[in-house]
């Protein structure tokens, strides 16, 4: 199937910016989608429109996705297209990111729900703070949207938000900017393209930001933010035994670090740590496939001390008792 563009009238015209919400959809729960296209029709914010694209949803009709966007989104305009093939949400935002227009962009998921004052507070935030990139602590909510926790830090342990100028050595090796709570520079978006295809992509925006300005981290929380059994970017998604947590948690990160390094135009001090984070990923391969690197390993342990120890350690333990390690991490236990 094609792709199919649907328009509504222009809104009216204001001096403030053009926010742009760029929304990529897939399989989508639609009372899910509908609590999140609710919630941005609430903002306060008056000057926006929203750019969604389908990945491509086999199991959810097209024409179900755009009757819902059209009961729900009427303040602002829109528009709705569906990829010719399903290309990943990373892909899916990057075509977003090209396409739209005005002067911030705002990166949407399909299941969260919006505070109504998230993207006036953002626009306040990154002006204030002359910042190309802002982003906020969220709520925690459940698939019933019952809330469990209210900072992501209660749910993600390791998770520390940062601002100021400077921070790419810190977004190297861990990521504390999460894409749907993100207000982003239009400018500094699309030079970011193309994004890195083994980085989520508000990891490589937020990287990409932190080596042309300023990141702003705002710690009250502006999104419900819904975790269940989809979620495709908590920490150990994917990993269920040695073998994938392998590919997942070190194969992944090396194979990112080496496209970096040949691809990514940065300062020769940050050109030096991606020689020295991919000495110690493949010394991490190296120790997970039992041909030494431990050594290497405690010597870079300071880019991630607990993966490093852990590994160390892991990679001798019984199959059984590894997974237990995983079913605690994903339980934000360990």
């Amino acid at each position: 199937m094609g792709s199919i563009r649907l328009t509504m009238n222009e809104c009216l015209q204001t001096e403030k910016p053009l926010i742009s919400i760029l929304m990529a959809i897939y399989e989508p729960n639609l009372e899910w989608l509908k609590e999140q296209l609710d919630s941005l029709e609430k903002q306060t914010y008056p000057n926006l429109k929203l750019y969604i694209r389908d990945d491509c949803s086999q199991r959810v009709h097209f024409s179900k996705i755009e009757a819902c966007v059209r009961a729900c989104i009427t303040r602002f305009p829109y528009t709705i297209q569906r990829n010719e093939s399903n290309l990943g949400s990373n892909r899916t935002f990057e075509r977003l990111t090209t396409e739209a227009q005005g002067e911030y962009f705002a990166y949407c998921d399909q299941d969260d729900i919006w505070l109504s004052q998230k993207l006036e507070f953002l626009l306040q935030e990154a002006e204030r703070a002359t910042a190309l990139l802002v982003c906020s602590d969220m709520y925690i909510i459940n698939e019933e949207r019952k809330r469990i926790a209210d900072s992501i830090t209660c749910v993600r342990r390791h998770h520390i938000f940062y601002s100021g100028a400077g921070l790419a050595e810190k977004l190297l090796f861990h990521n504390f900017v999460t894409g749907c709570t993100m207000l982003v520079q239009a400018e500094a978006a699309k030079s970011a393209v193309p994004f890195c295809p083994h980085m989520v992509h508000d990891h490589y925006l937020a990287l990409w930001c932190s080596v042309h300005g300023r990141i702003q981290s705002v710690r009250e929380p502006l999104i419900q933010y819904r975790i269940h059994r989809n979620n495709q970017t908590s920490l150990l998604a994917g990993v269920k035994d040695k073998q994938s947590y392998g590919k997942i948690r070190i194969e992944a990160m090396l194979l990112r670090f080496r496209w970096l390094q040949k691809h990514f135009s940065c300062s020769p001090a940050l050109q030096e740590k991606l020689k020295d984070g991919i000495c110690w990923l493949e010394a991490r391969l190296a120790n997970w496939q039992h041909a030494g690197g431990k050594r290497i390993i405690w010597k870079y342990r300071r880019f991630s001390p607990f993966p490093s120890i852990f590994e160390i350690f892991a990679v001798w333990m019984p199959e059984p008792v590894f997974q237990l390690f995983i079913v605690g991490g994903k339980r934000n236990v360990i």
